[in-house]
């Protein structure tokens, strides 16, 4: 977990579908990866990077992803 910021991803909600590679593609610091099942996770080393752009929670297409300021 970040120090500054929390970043979800409802498992549940996140499409197996190997089509969908939208937040770990569009990620410009590359704080997602694909699981075994091939739901997108945190690389939560990276998860600090995060620059709050919204371009993953933007263009996840089921809304799976949120990200939460602690500051």
């Amino acid at each position: 977990m970040g120090v500054f910021i929390k970043i979800s991803v409802t498992a549940e909600t996140c499409t197996a579908e190997t089509e969908c590679r939208e937040c770990v593609q569009i990620c410009p610091v590359d704080i997602f990866q694909r699981d075994s099942e091939l739901h997108a996770q945190i690389i939560s080393e990276q998860e600090d990077e995060c620059i709050l752009c919204d371009l993953c929670v933007s263009e996840c297409p089921v809304n799976a992803i949120s990200i939460k300021k602690l500051y």
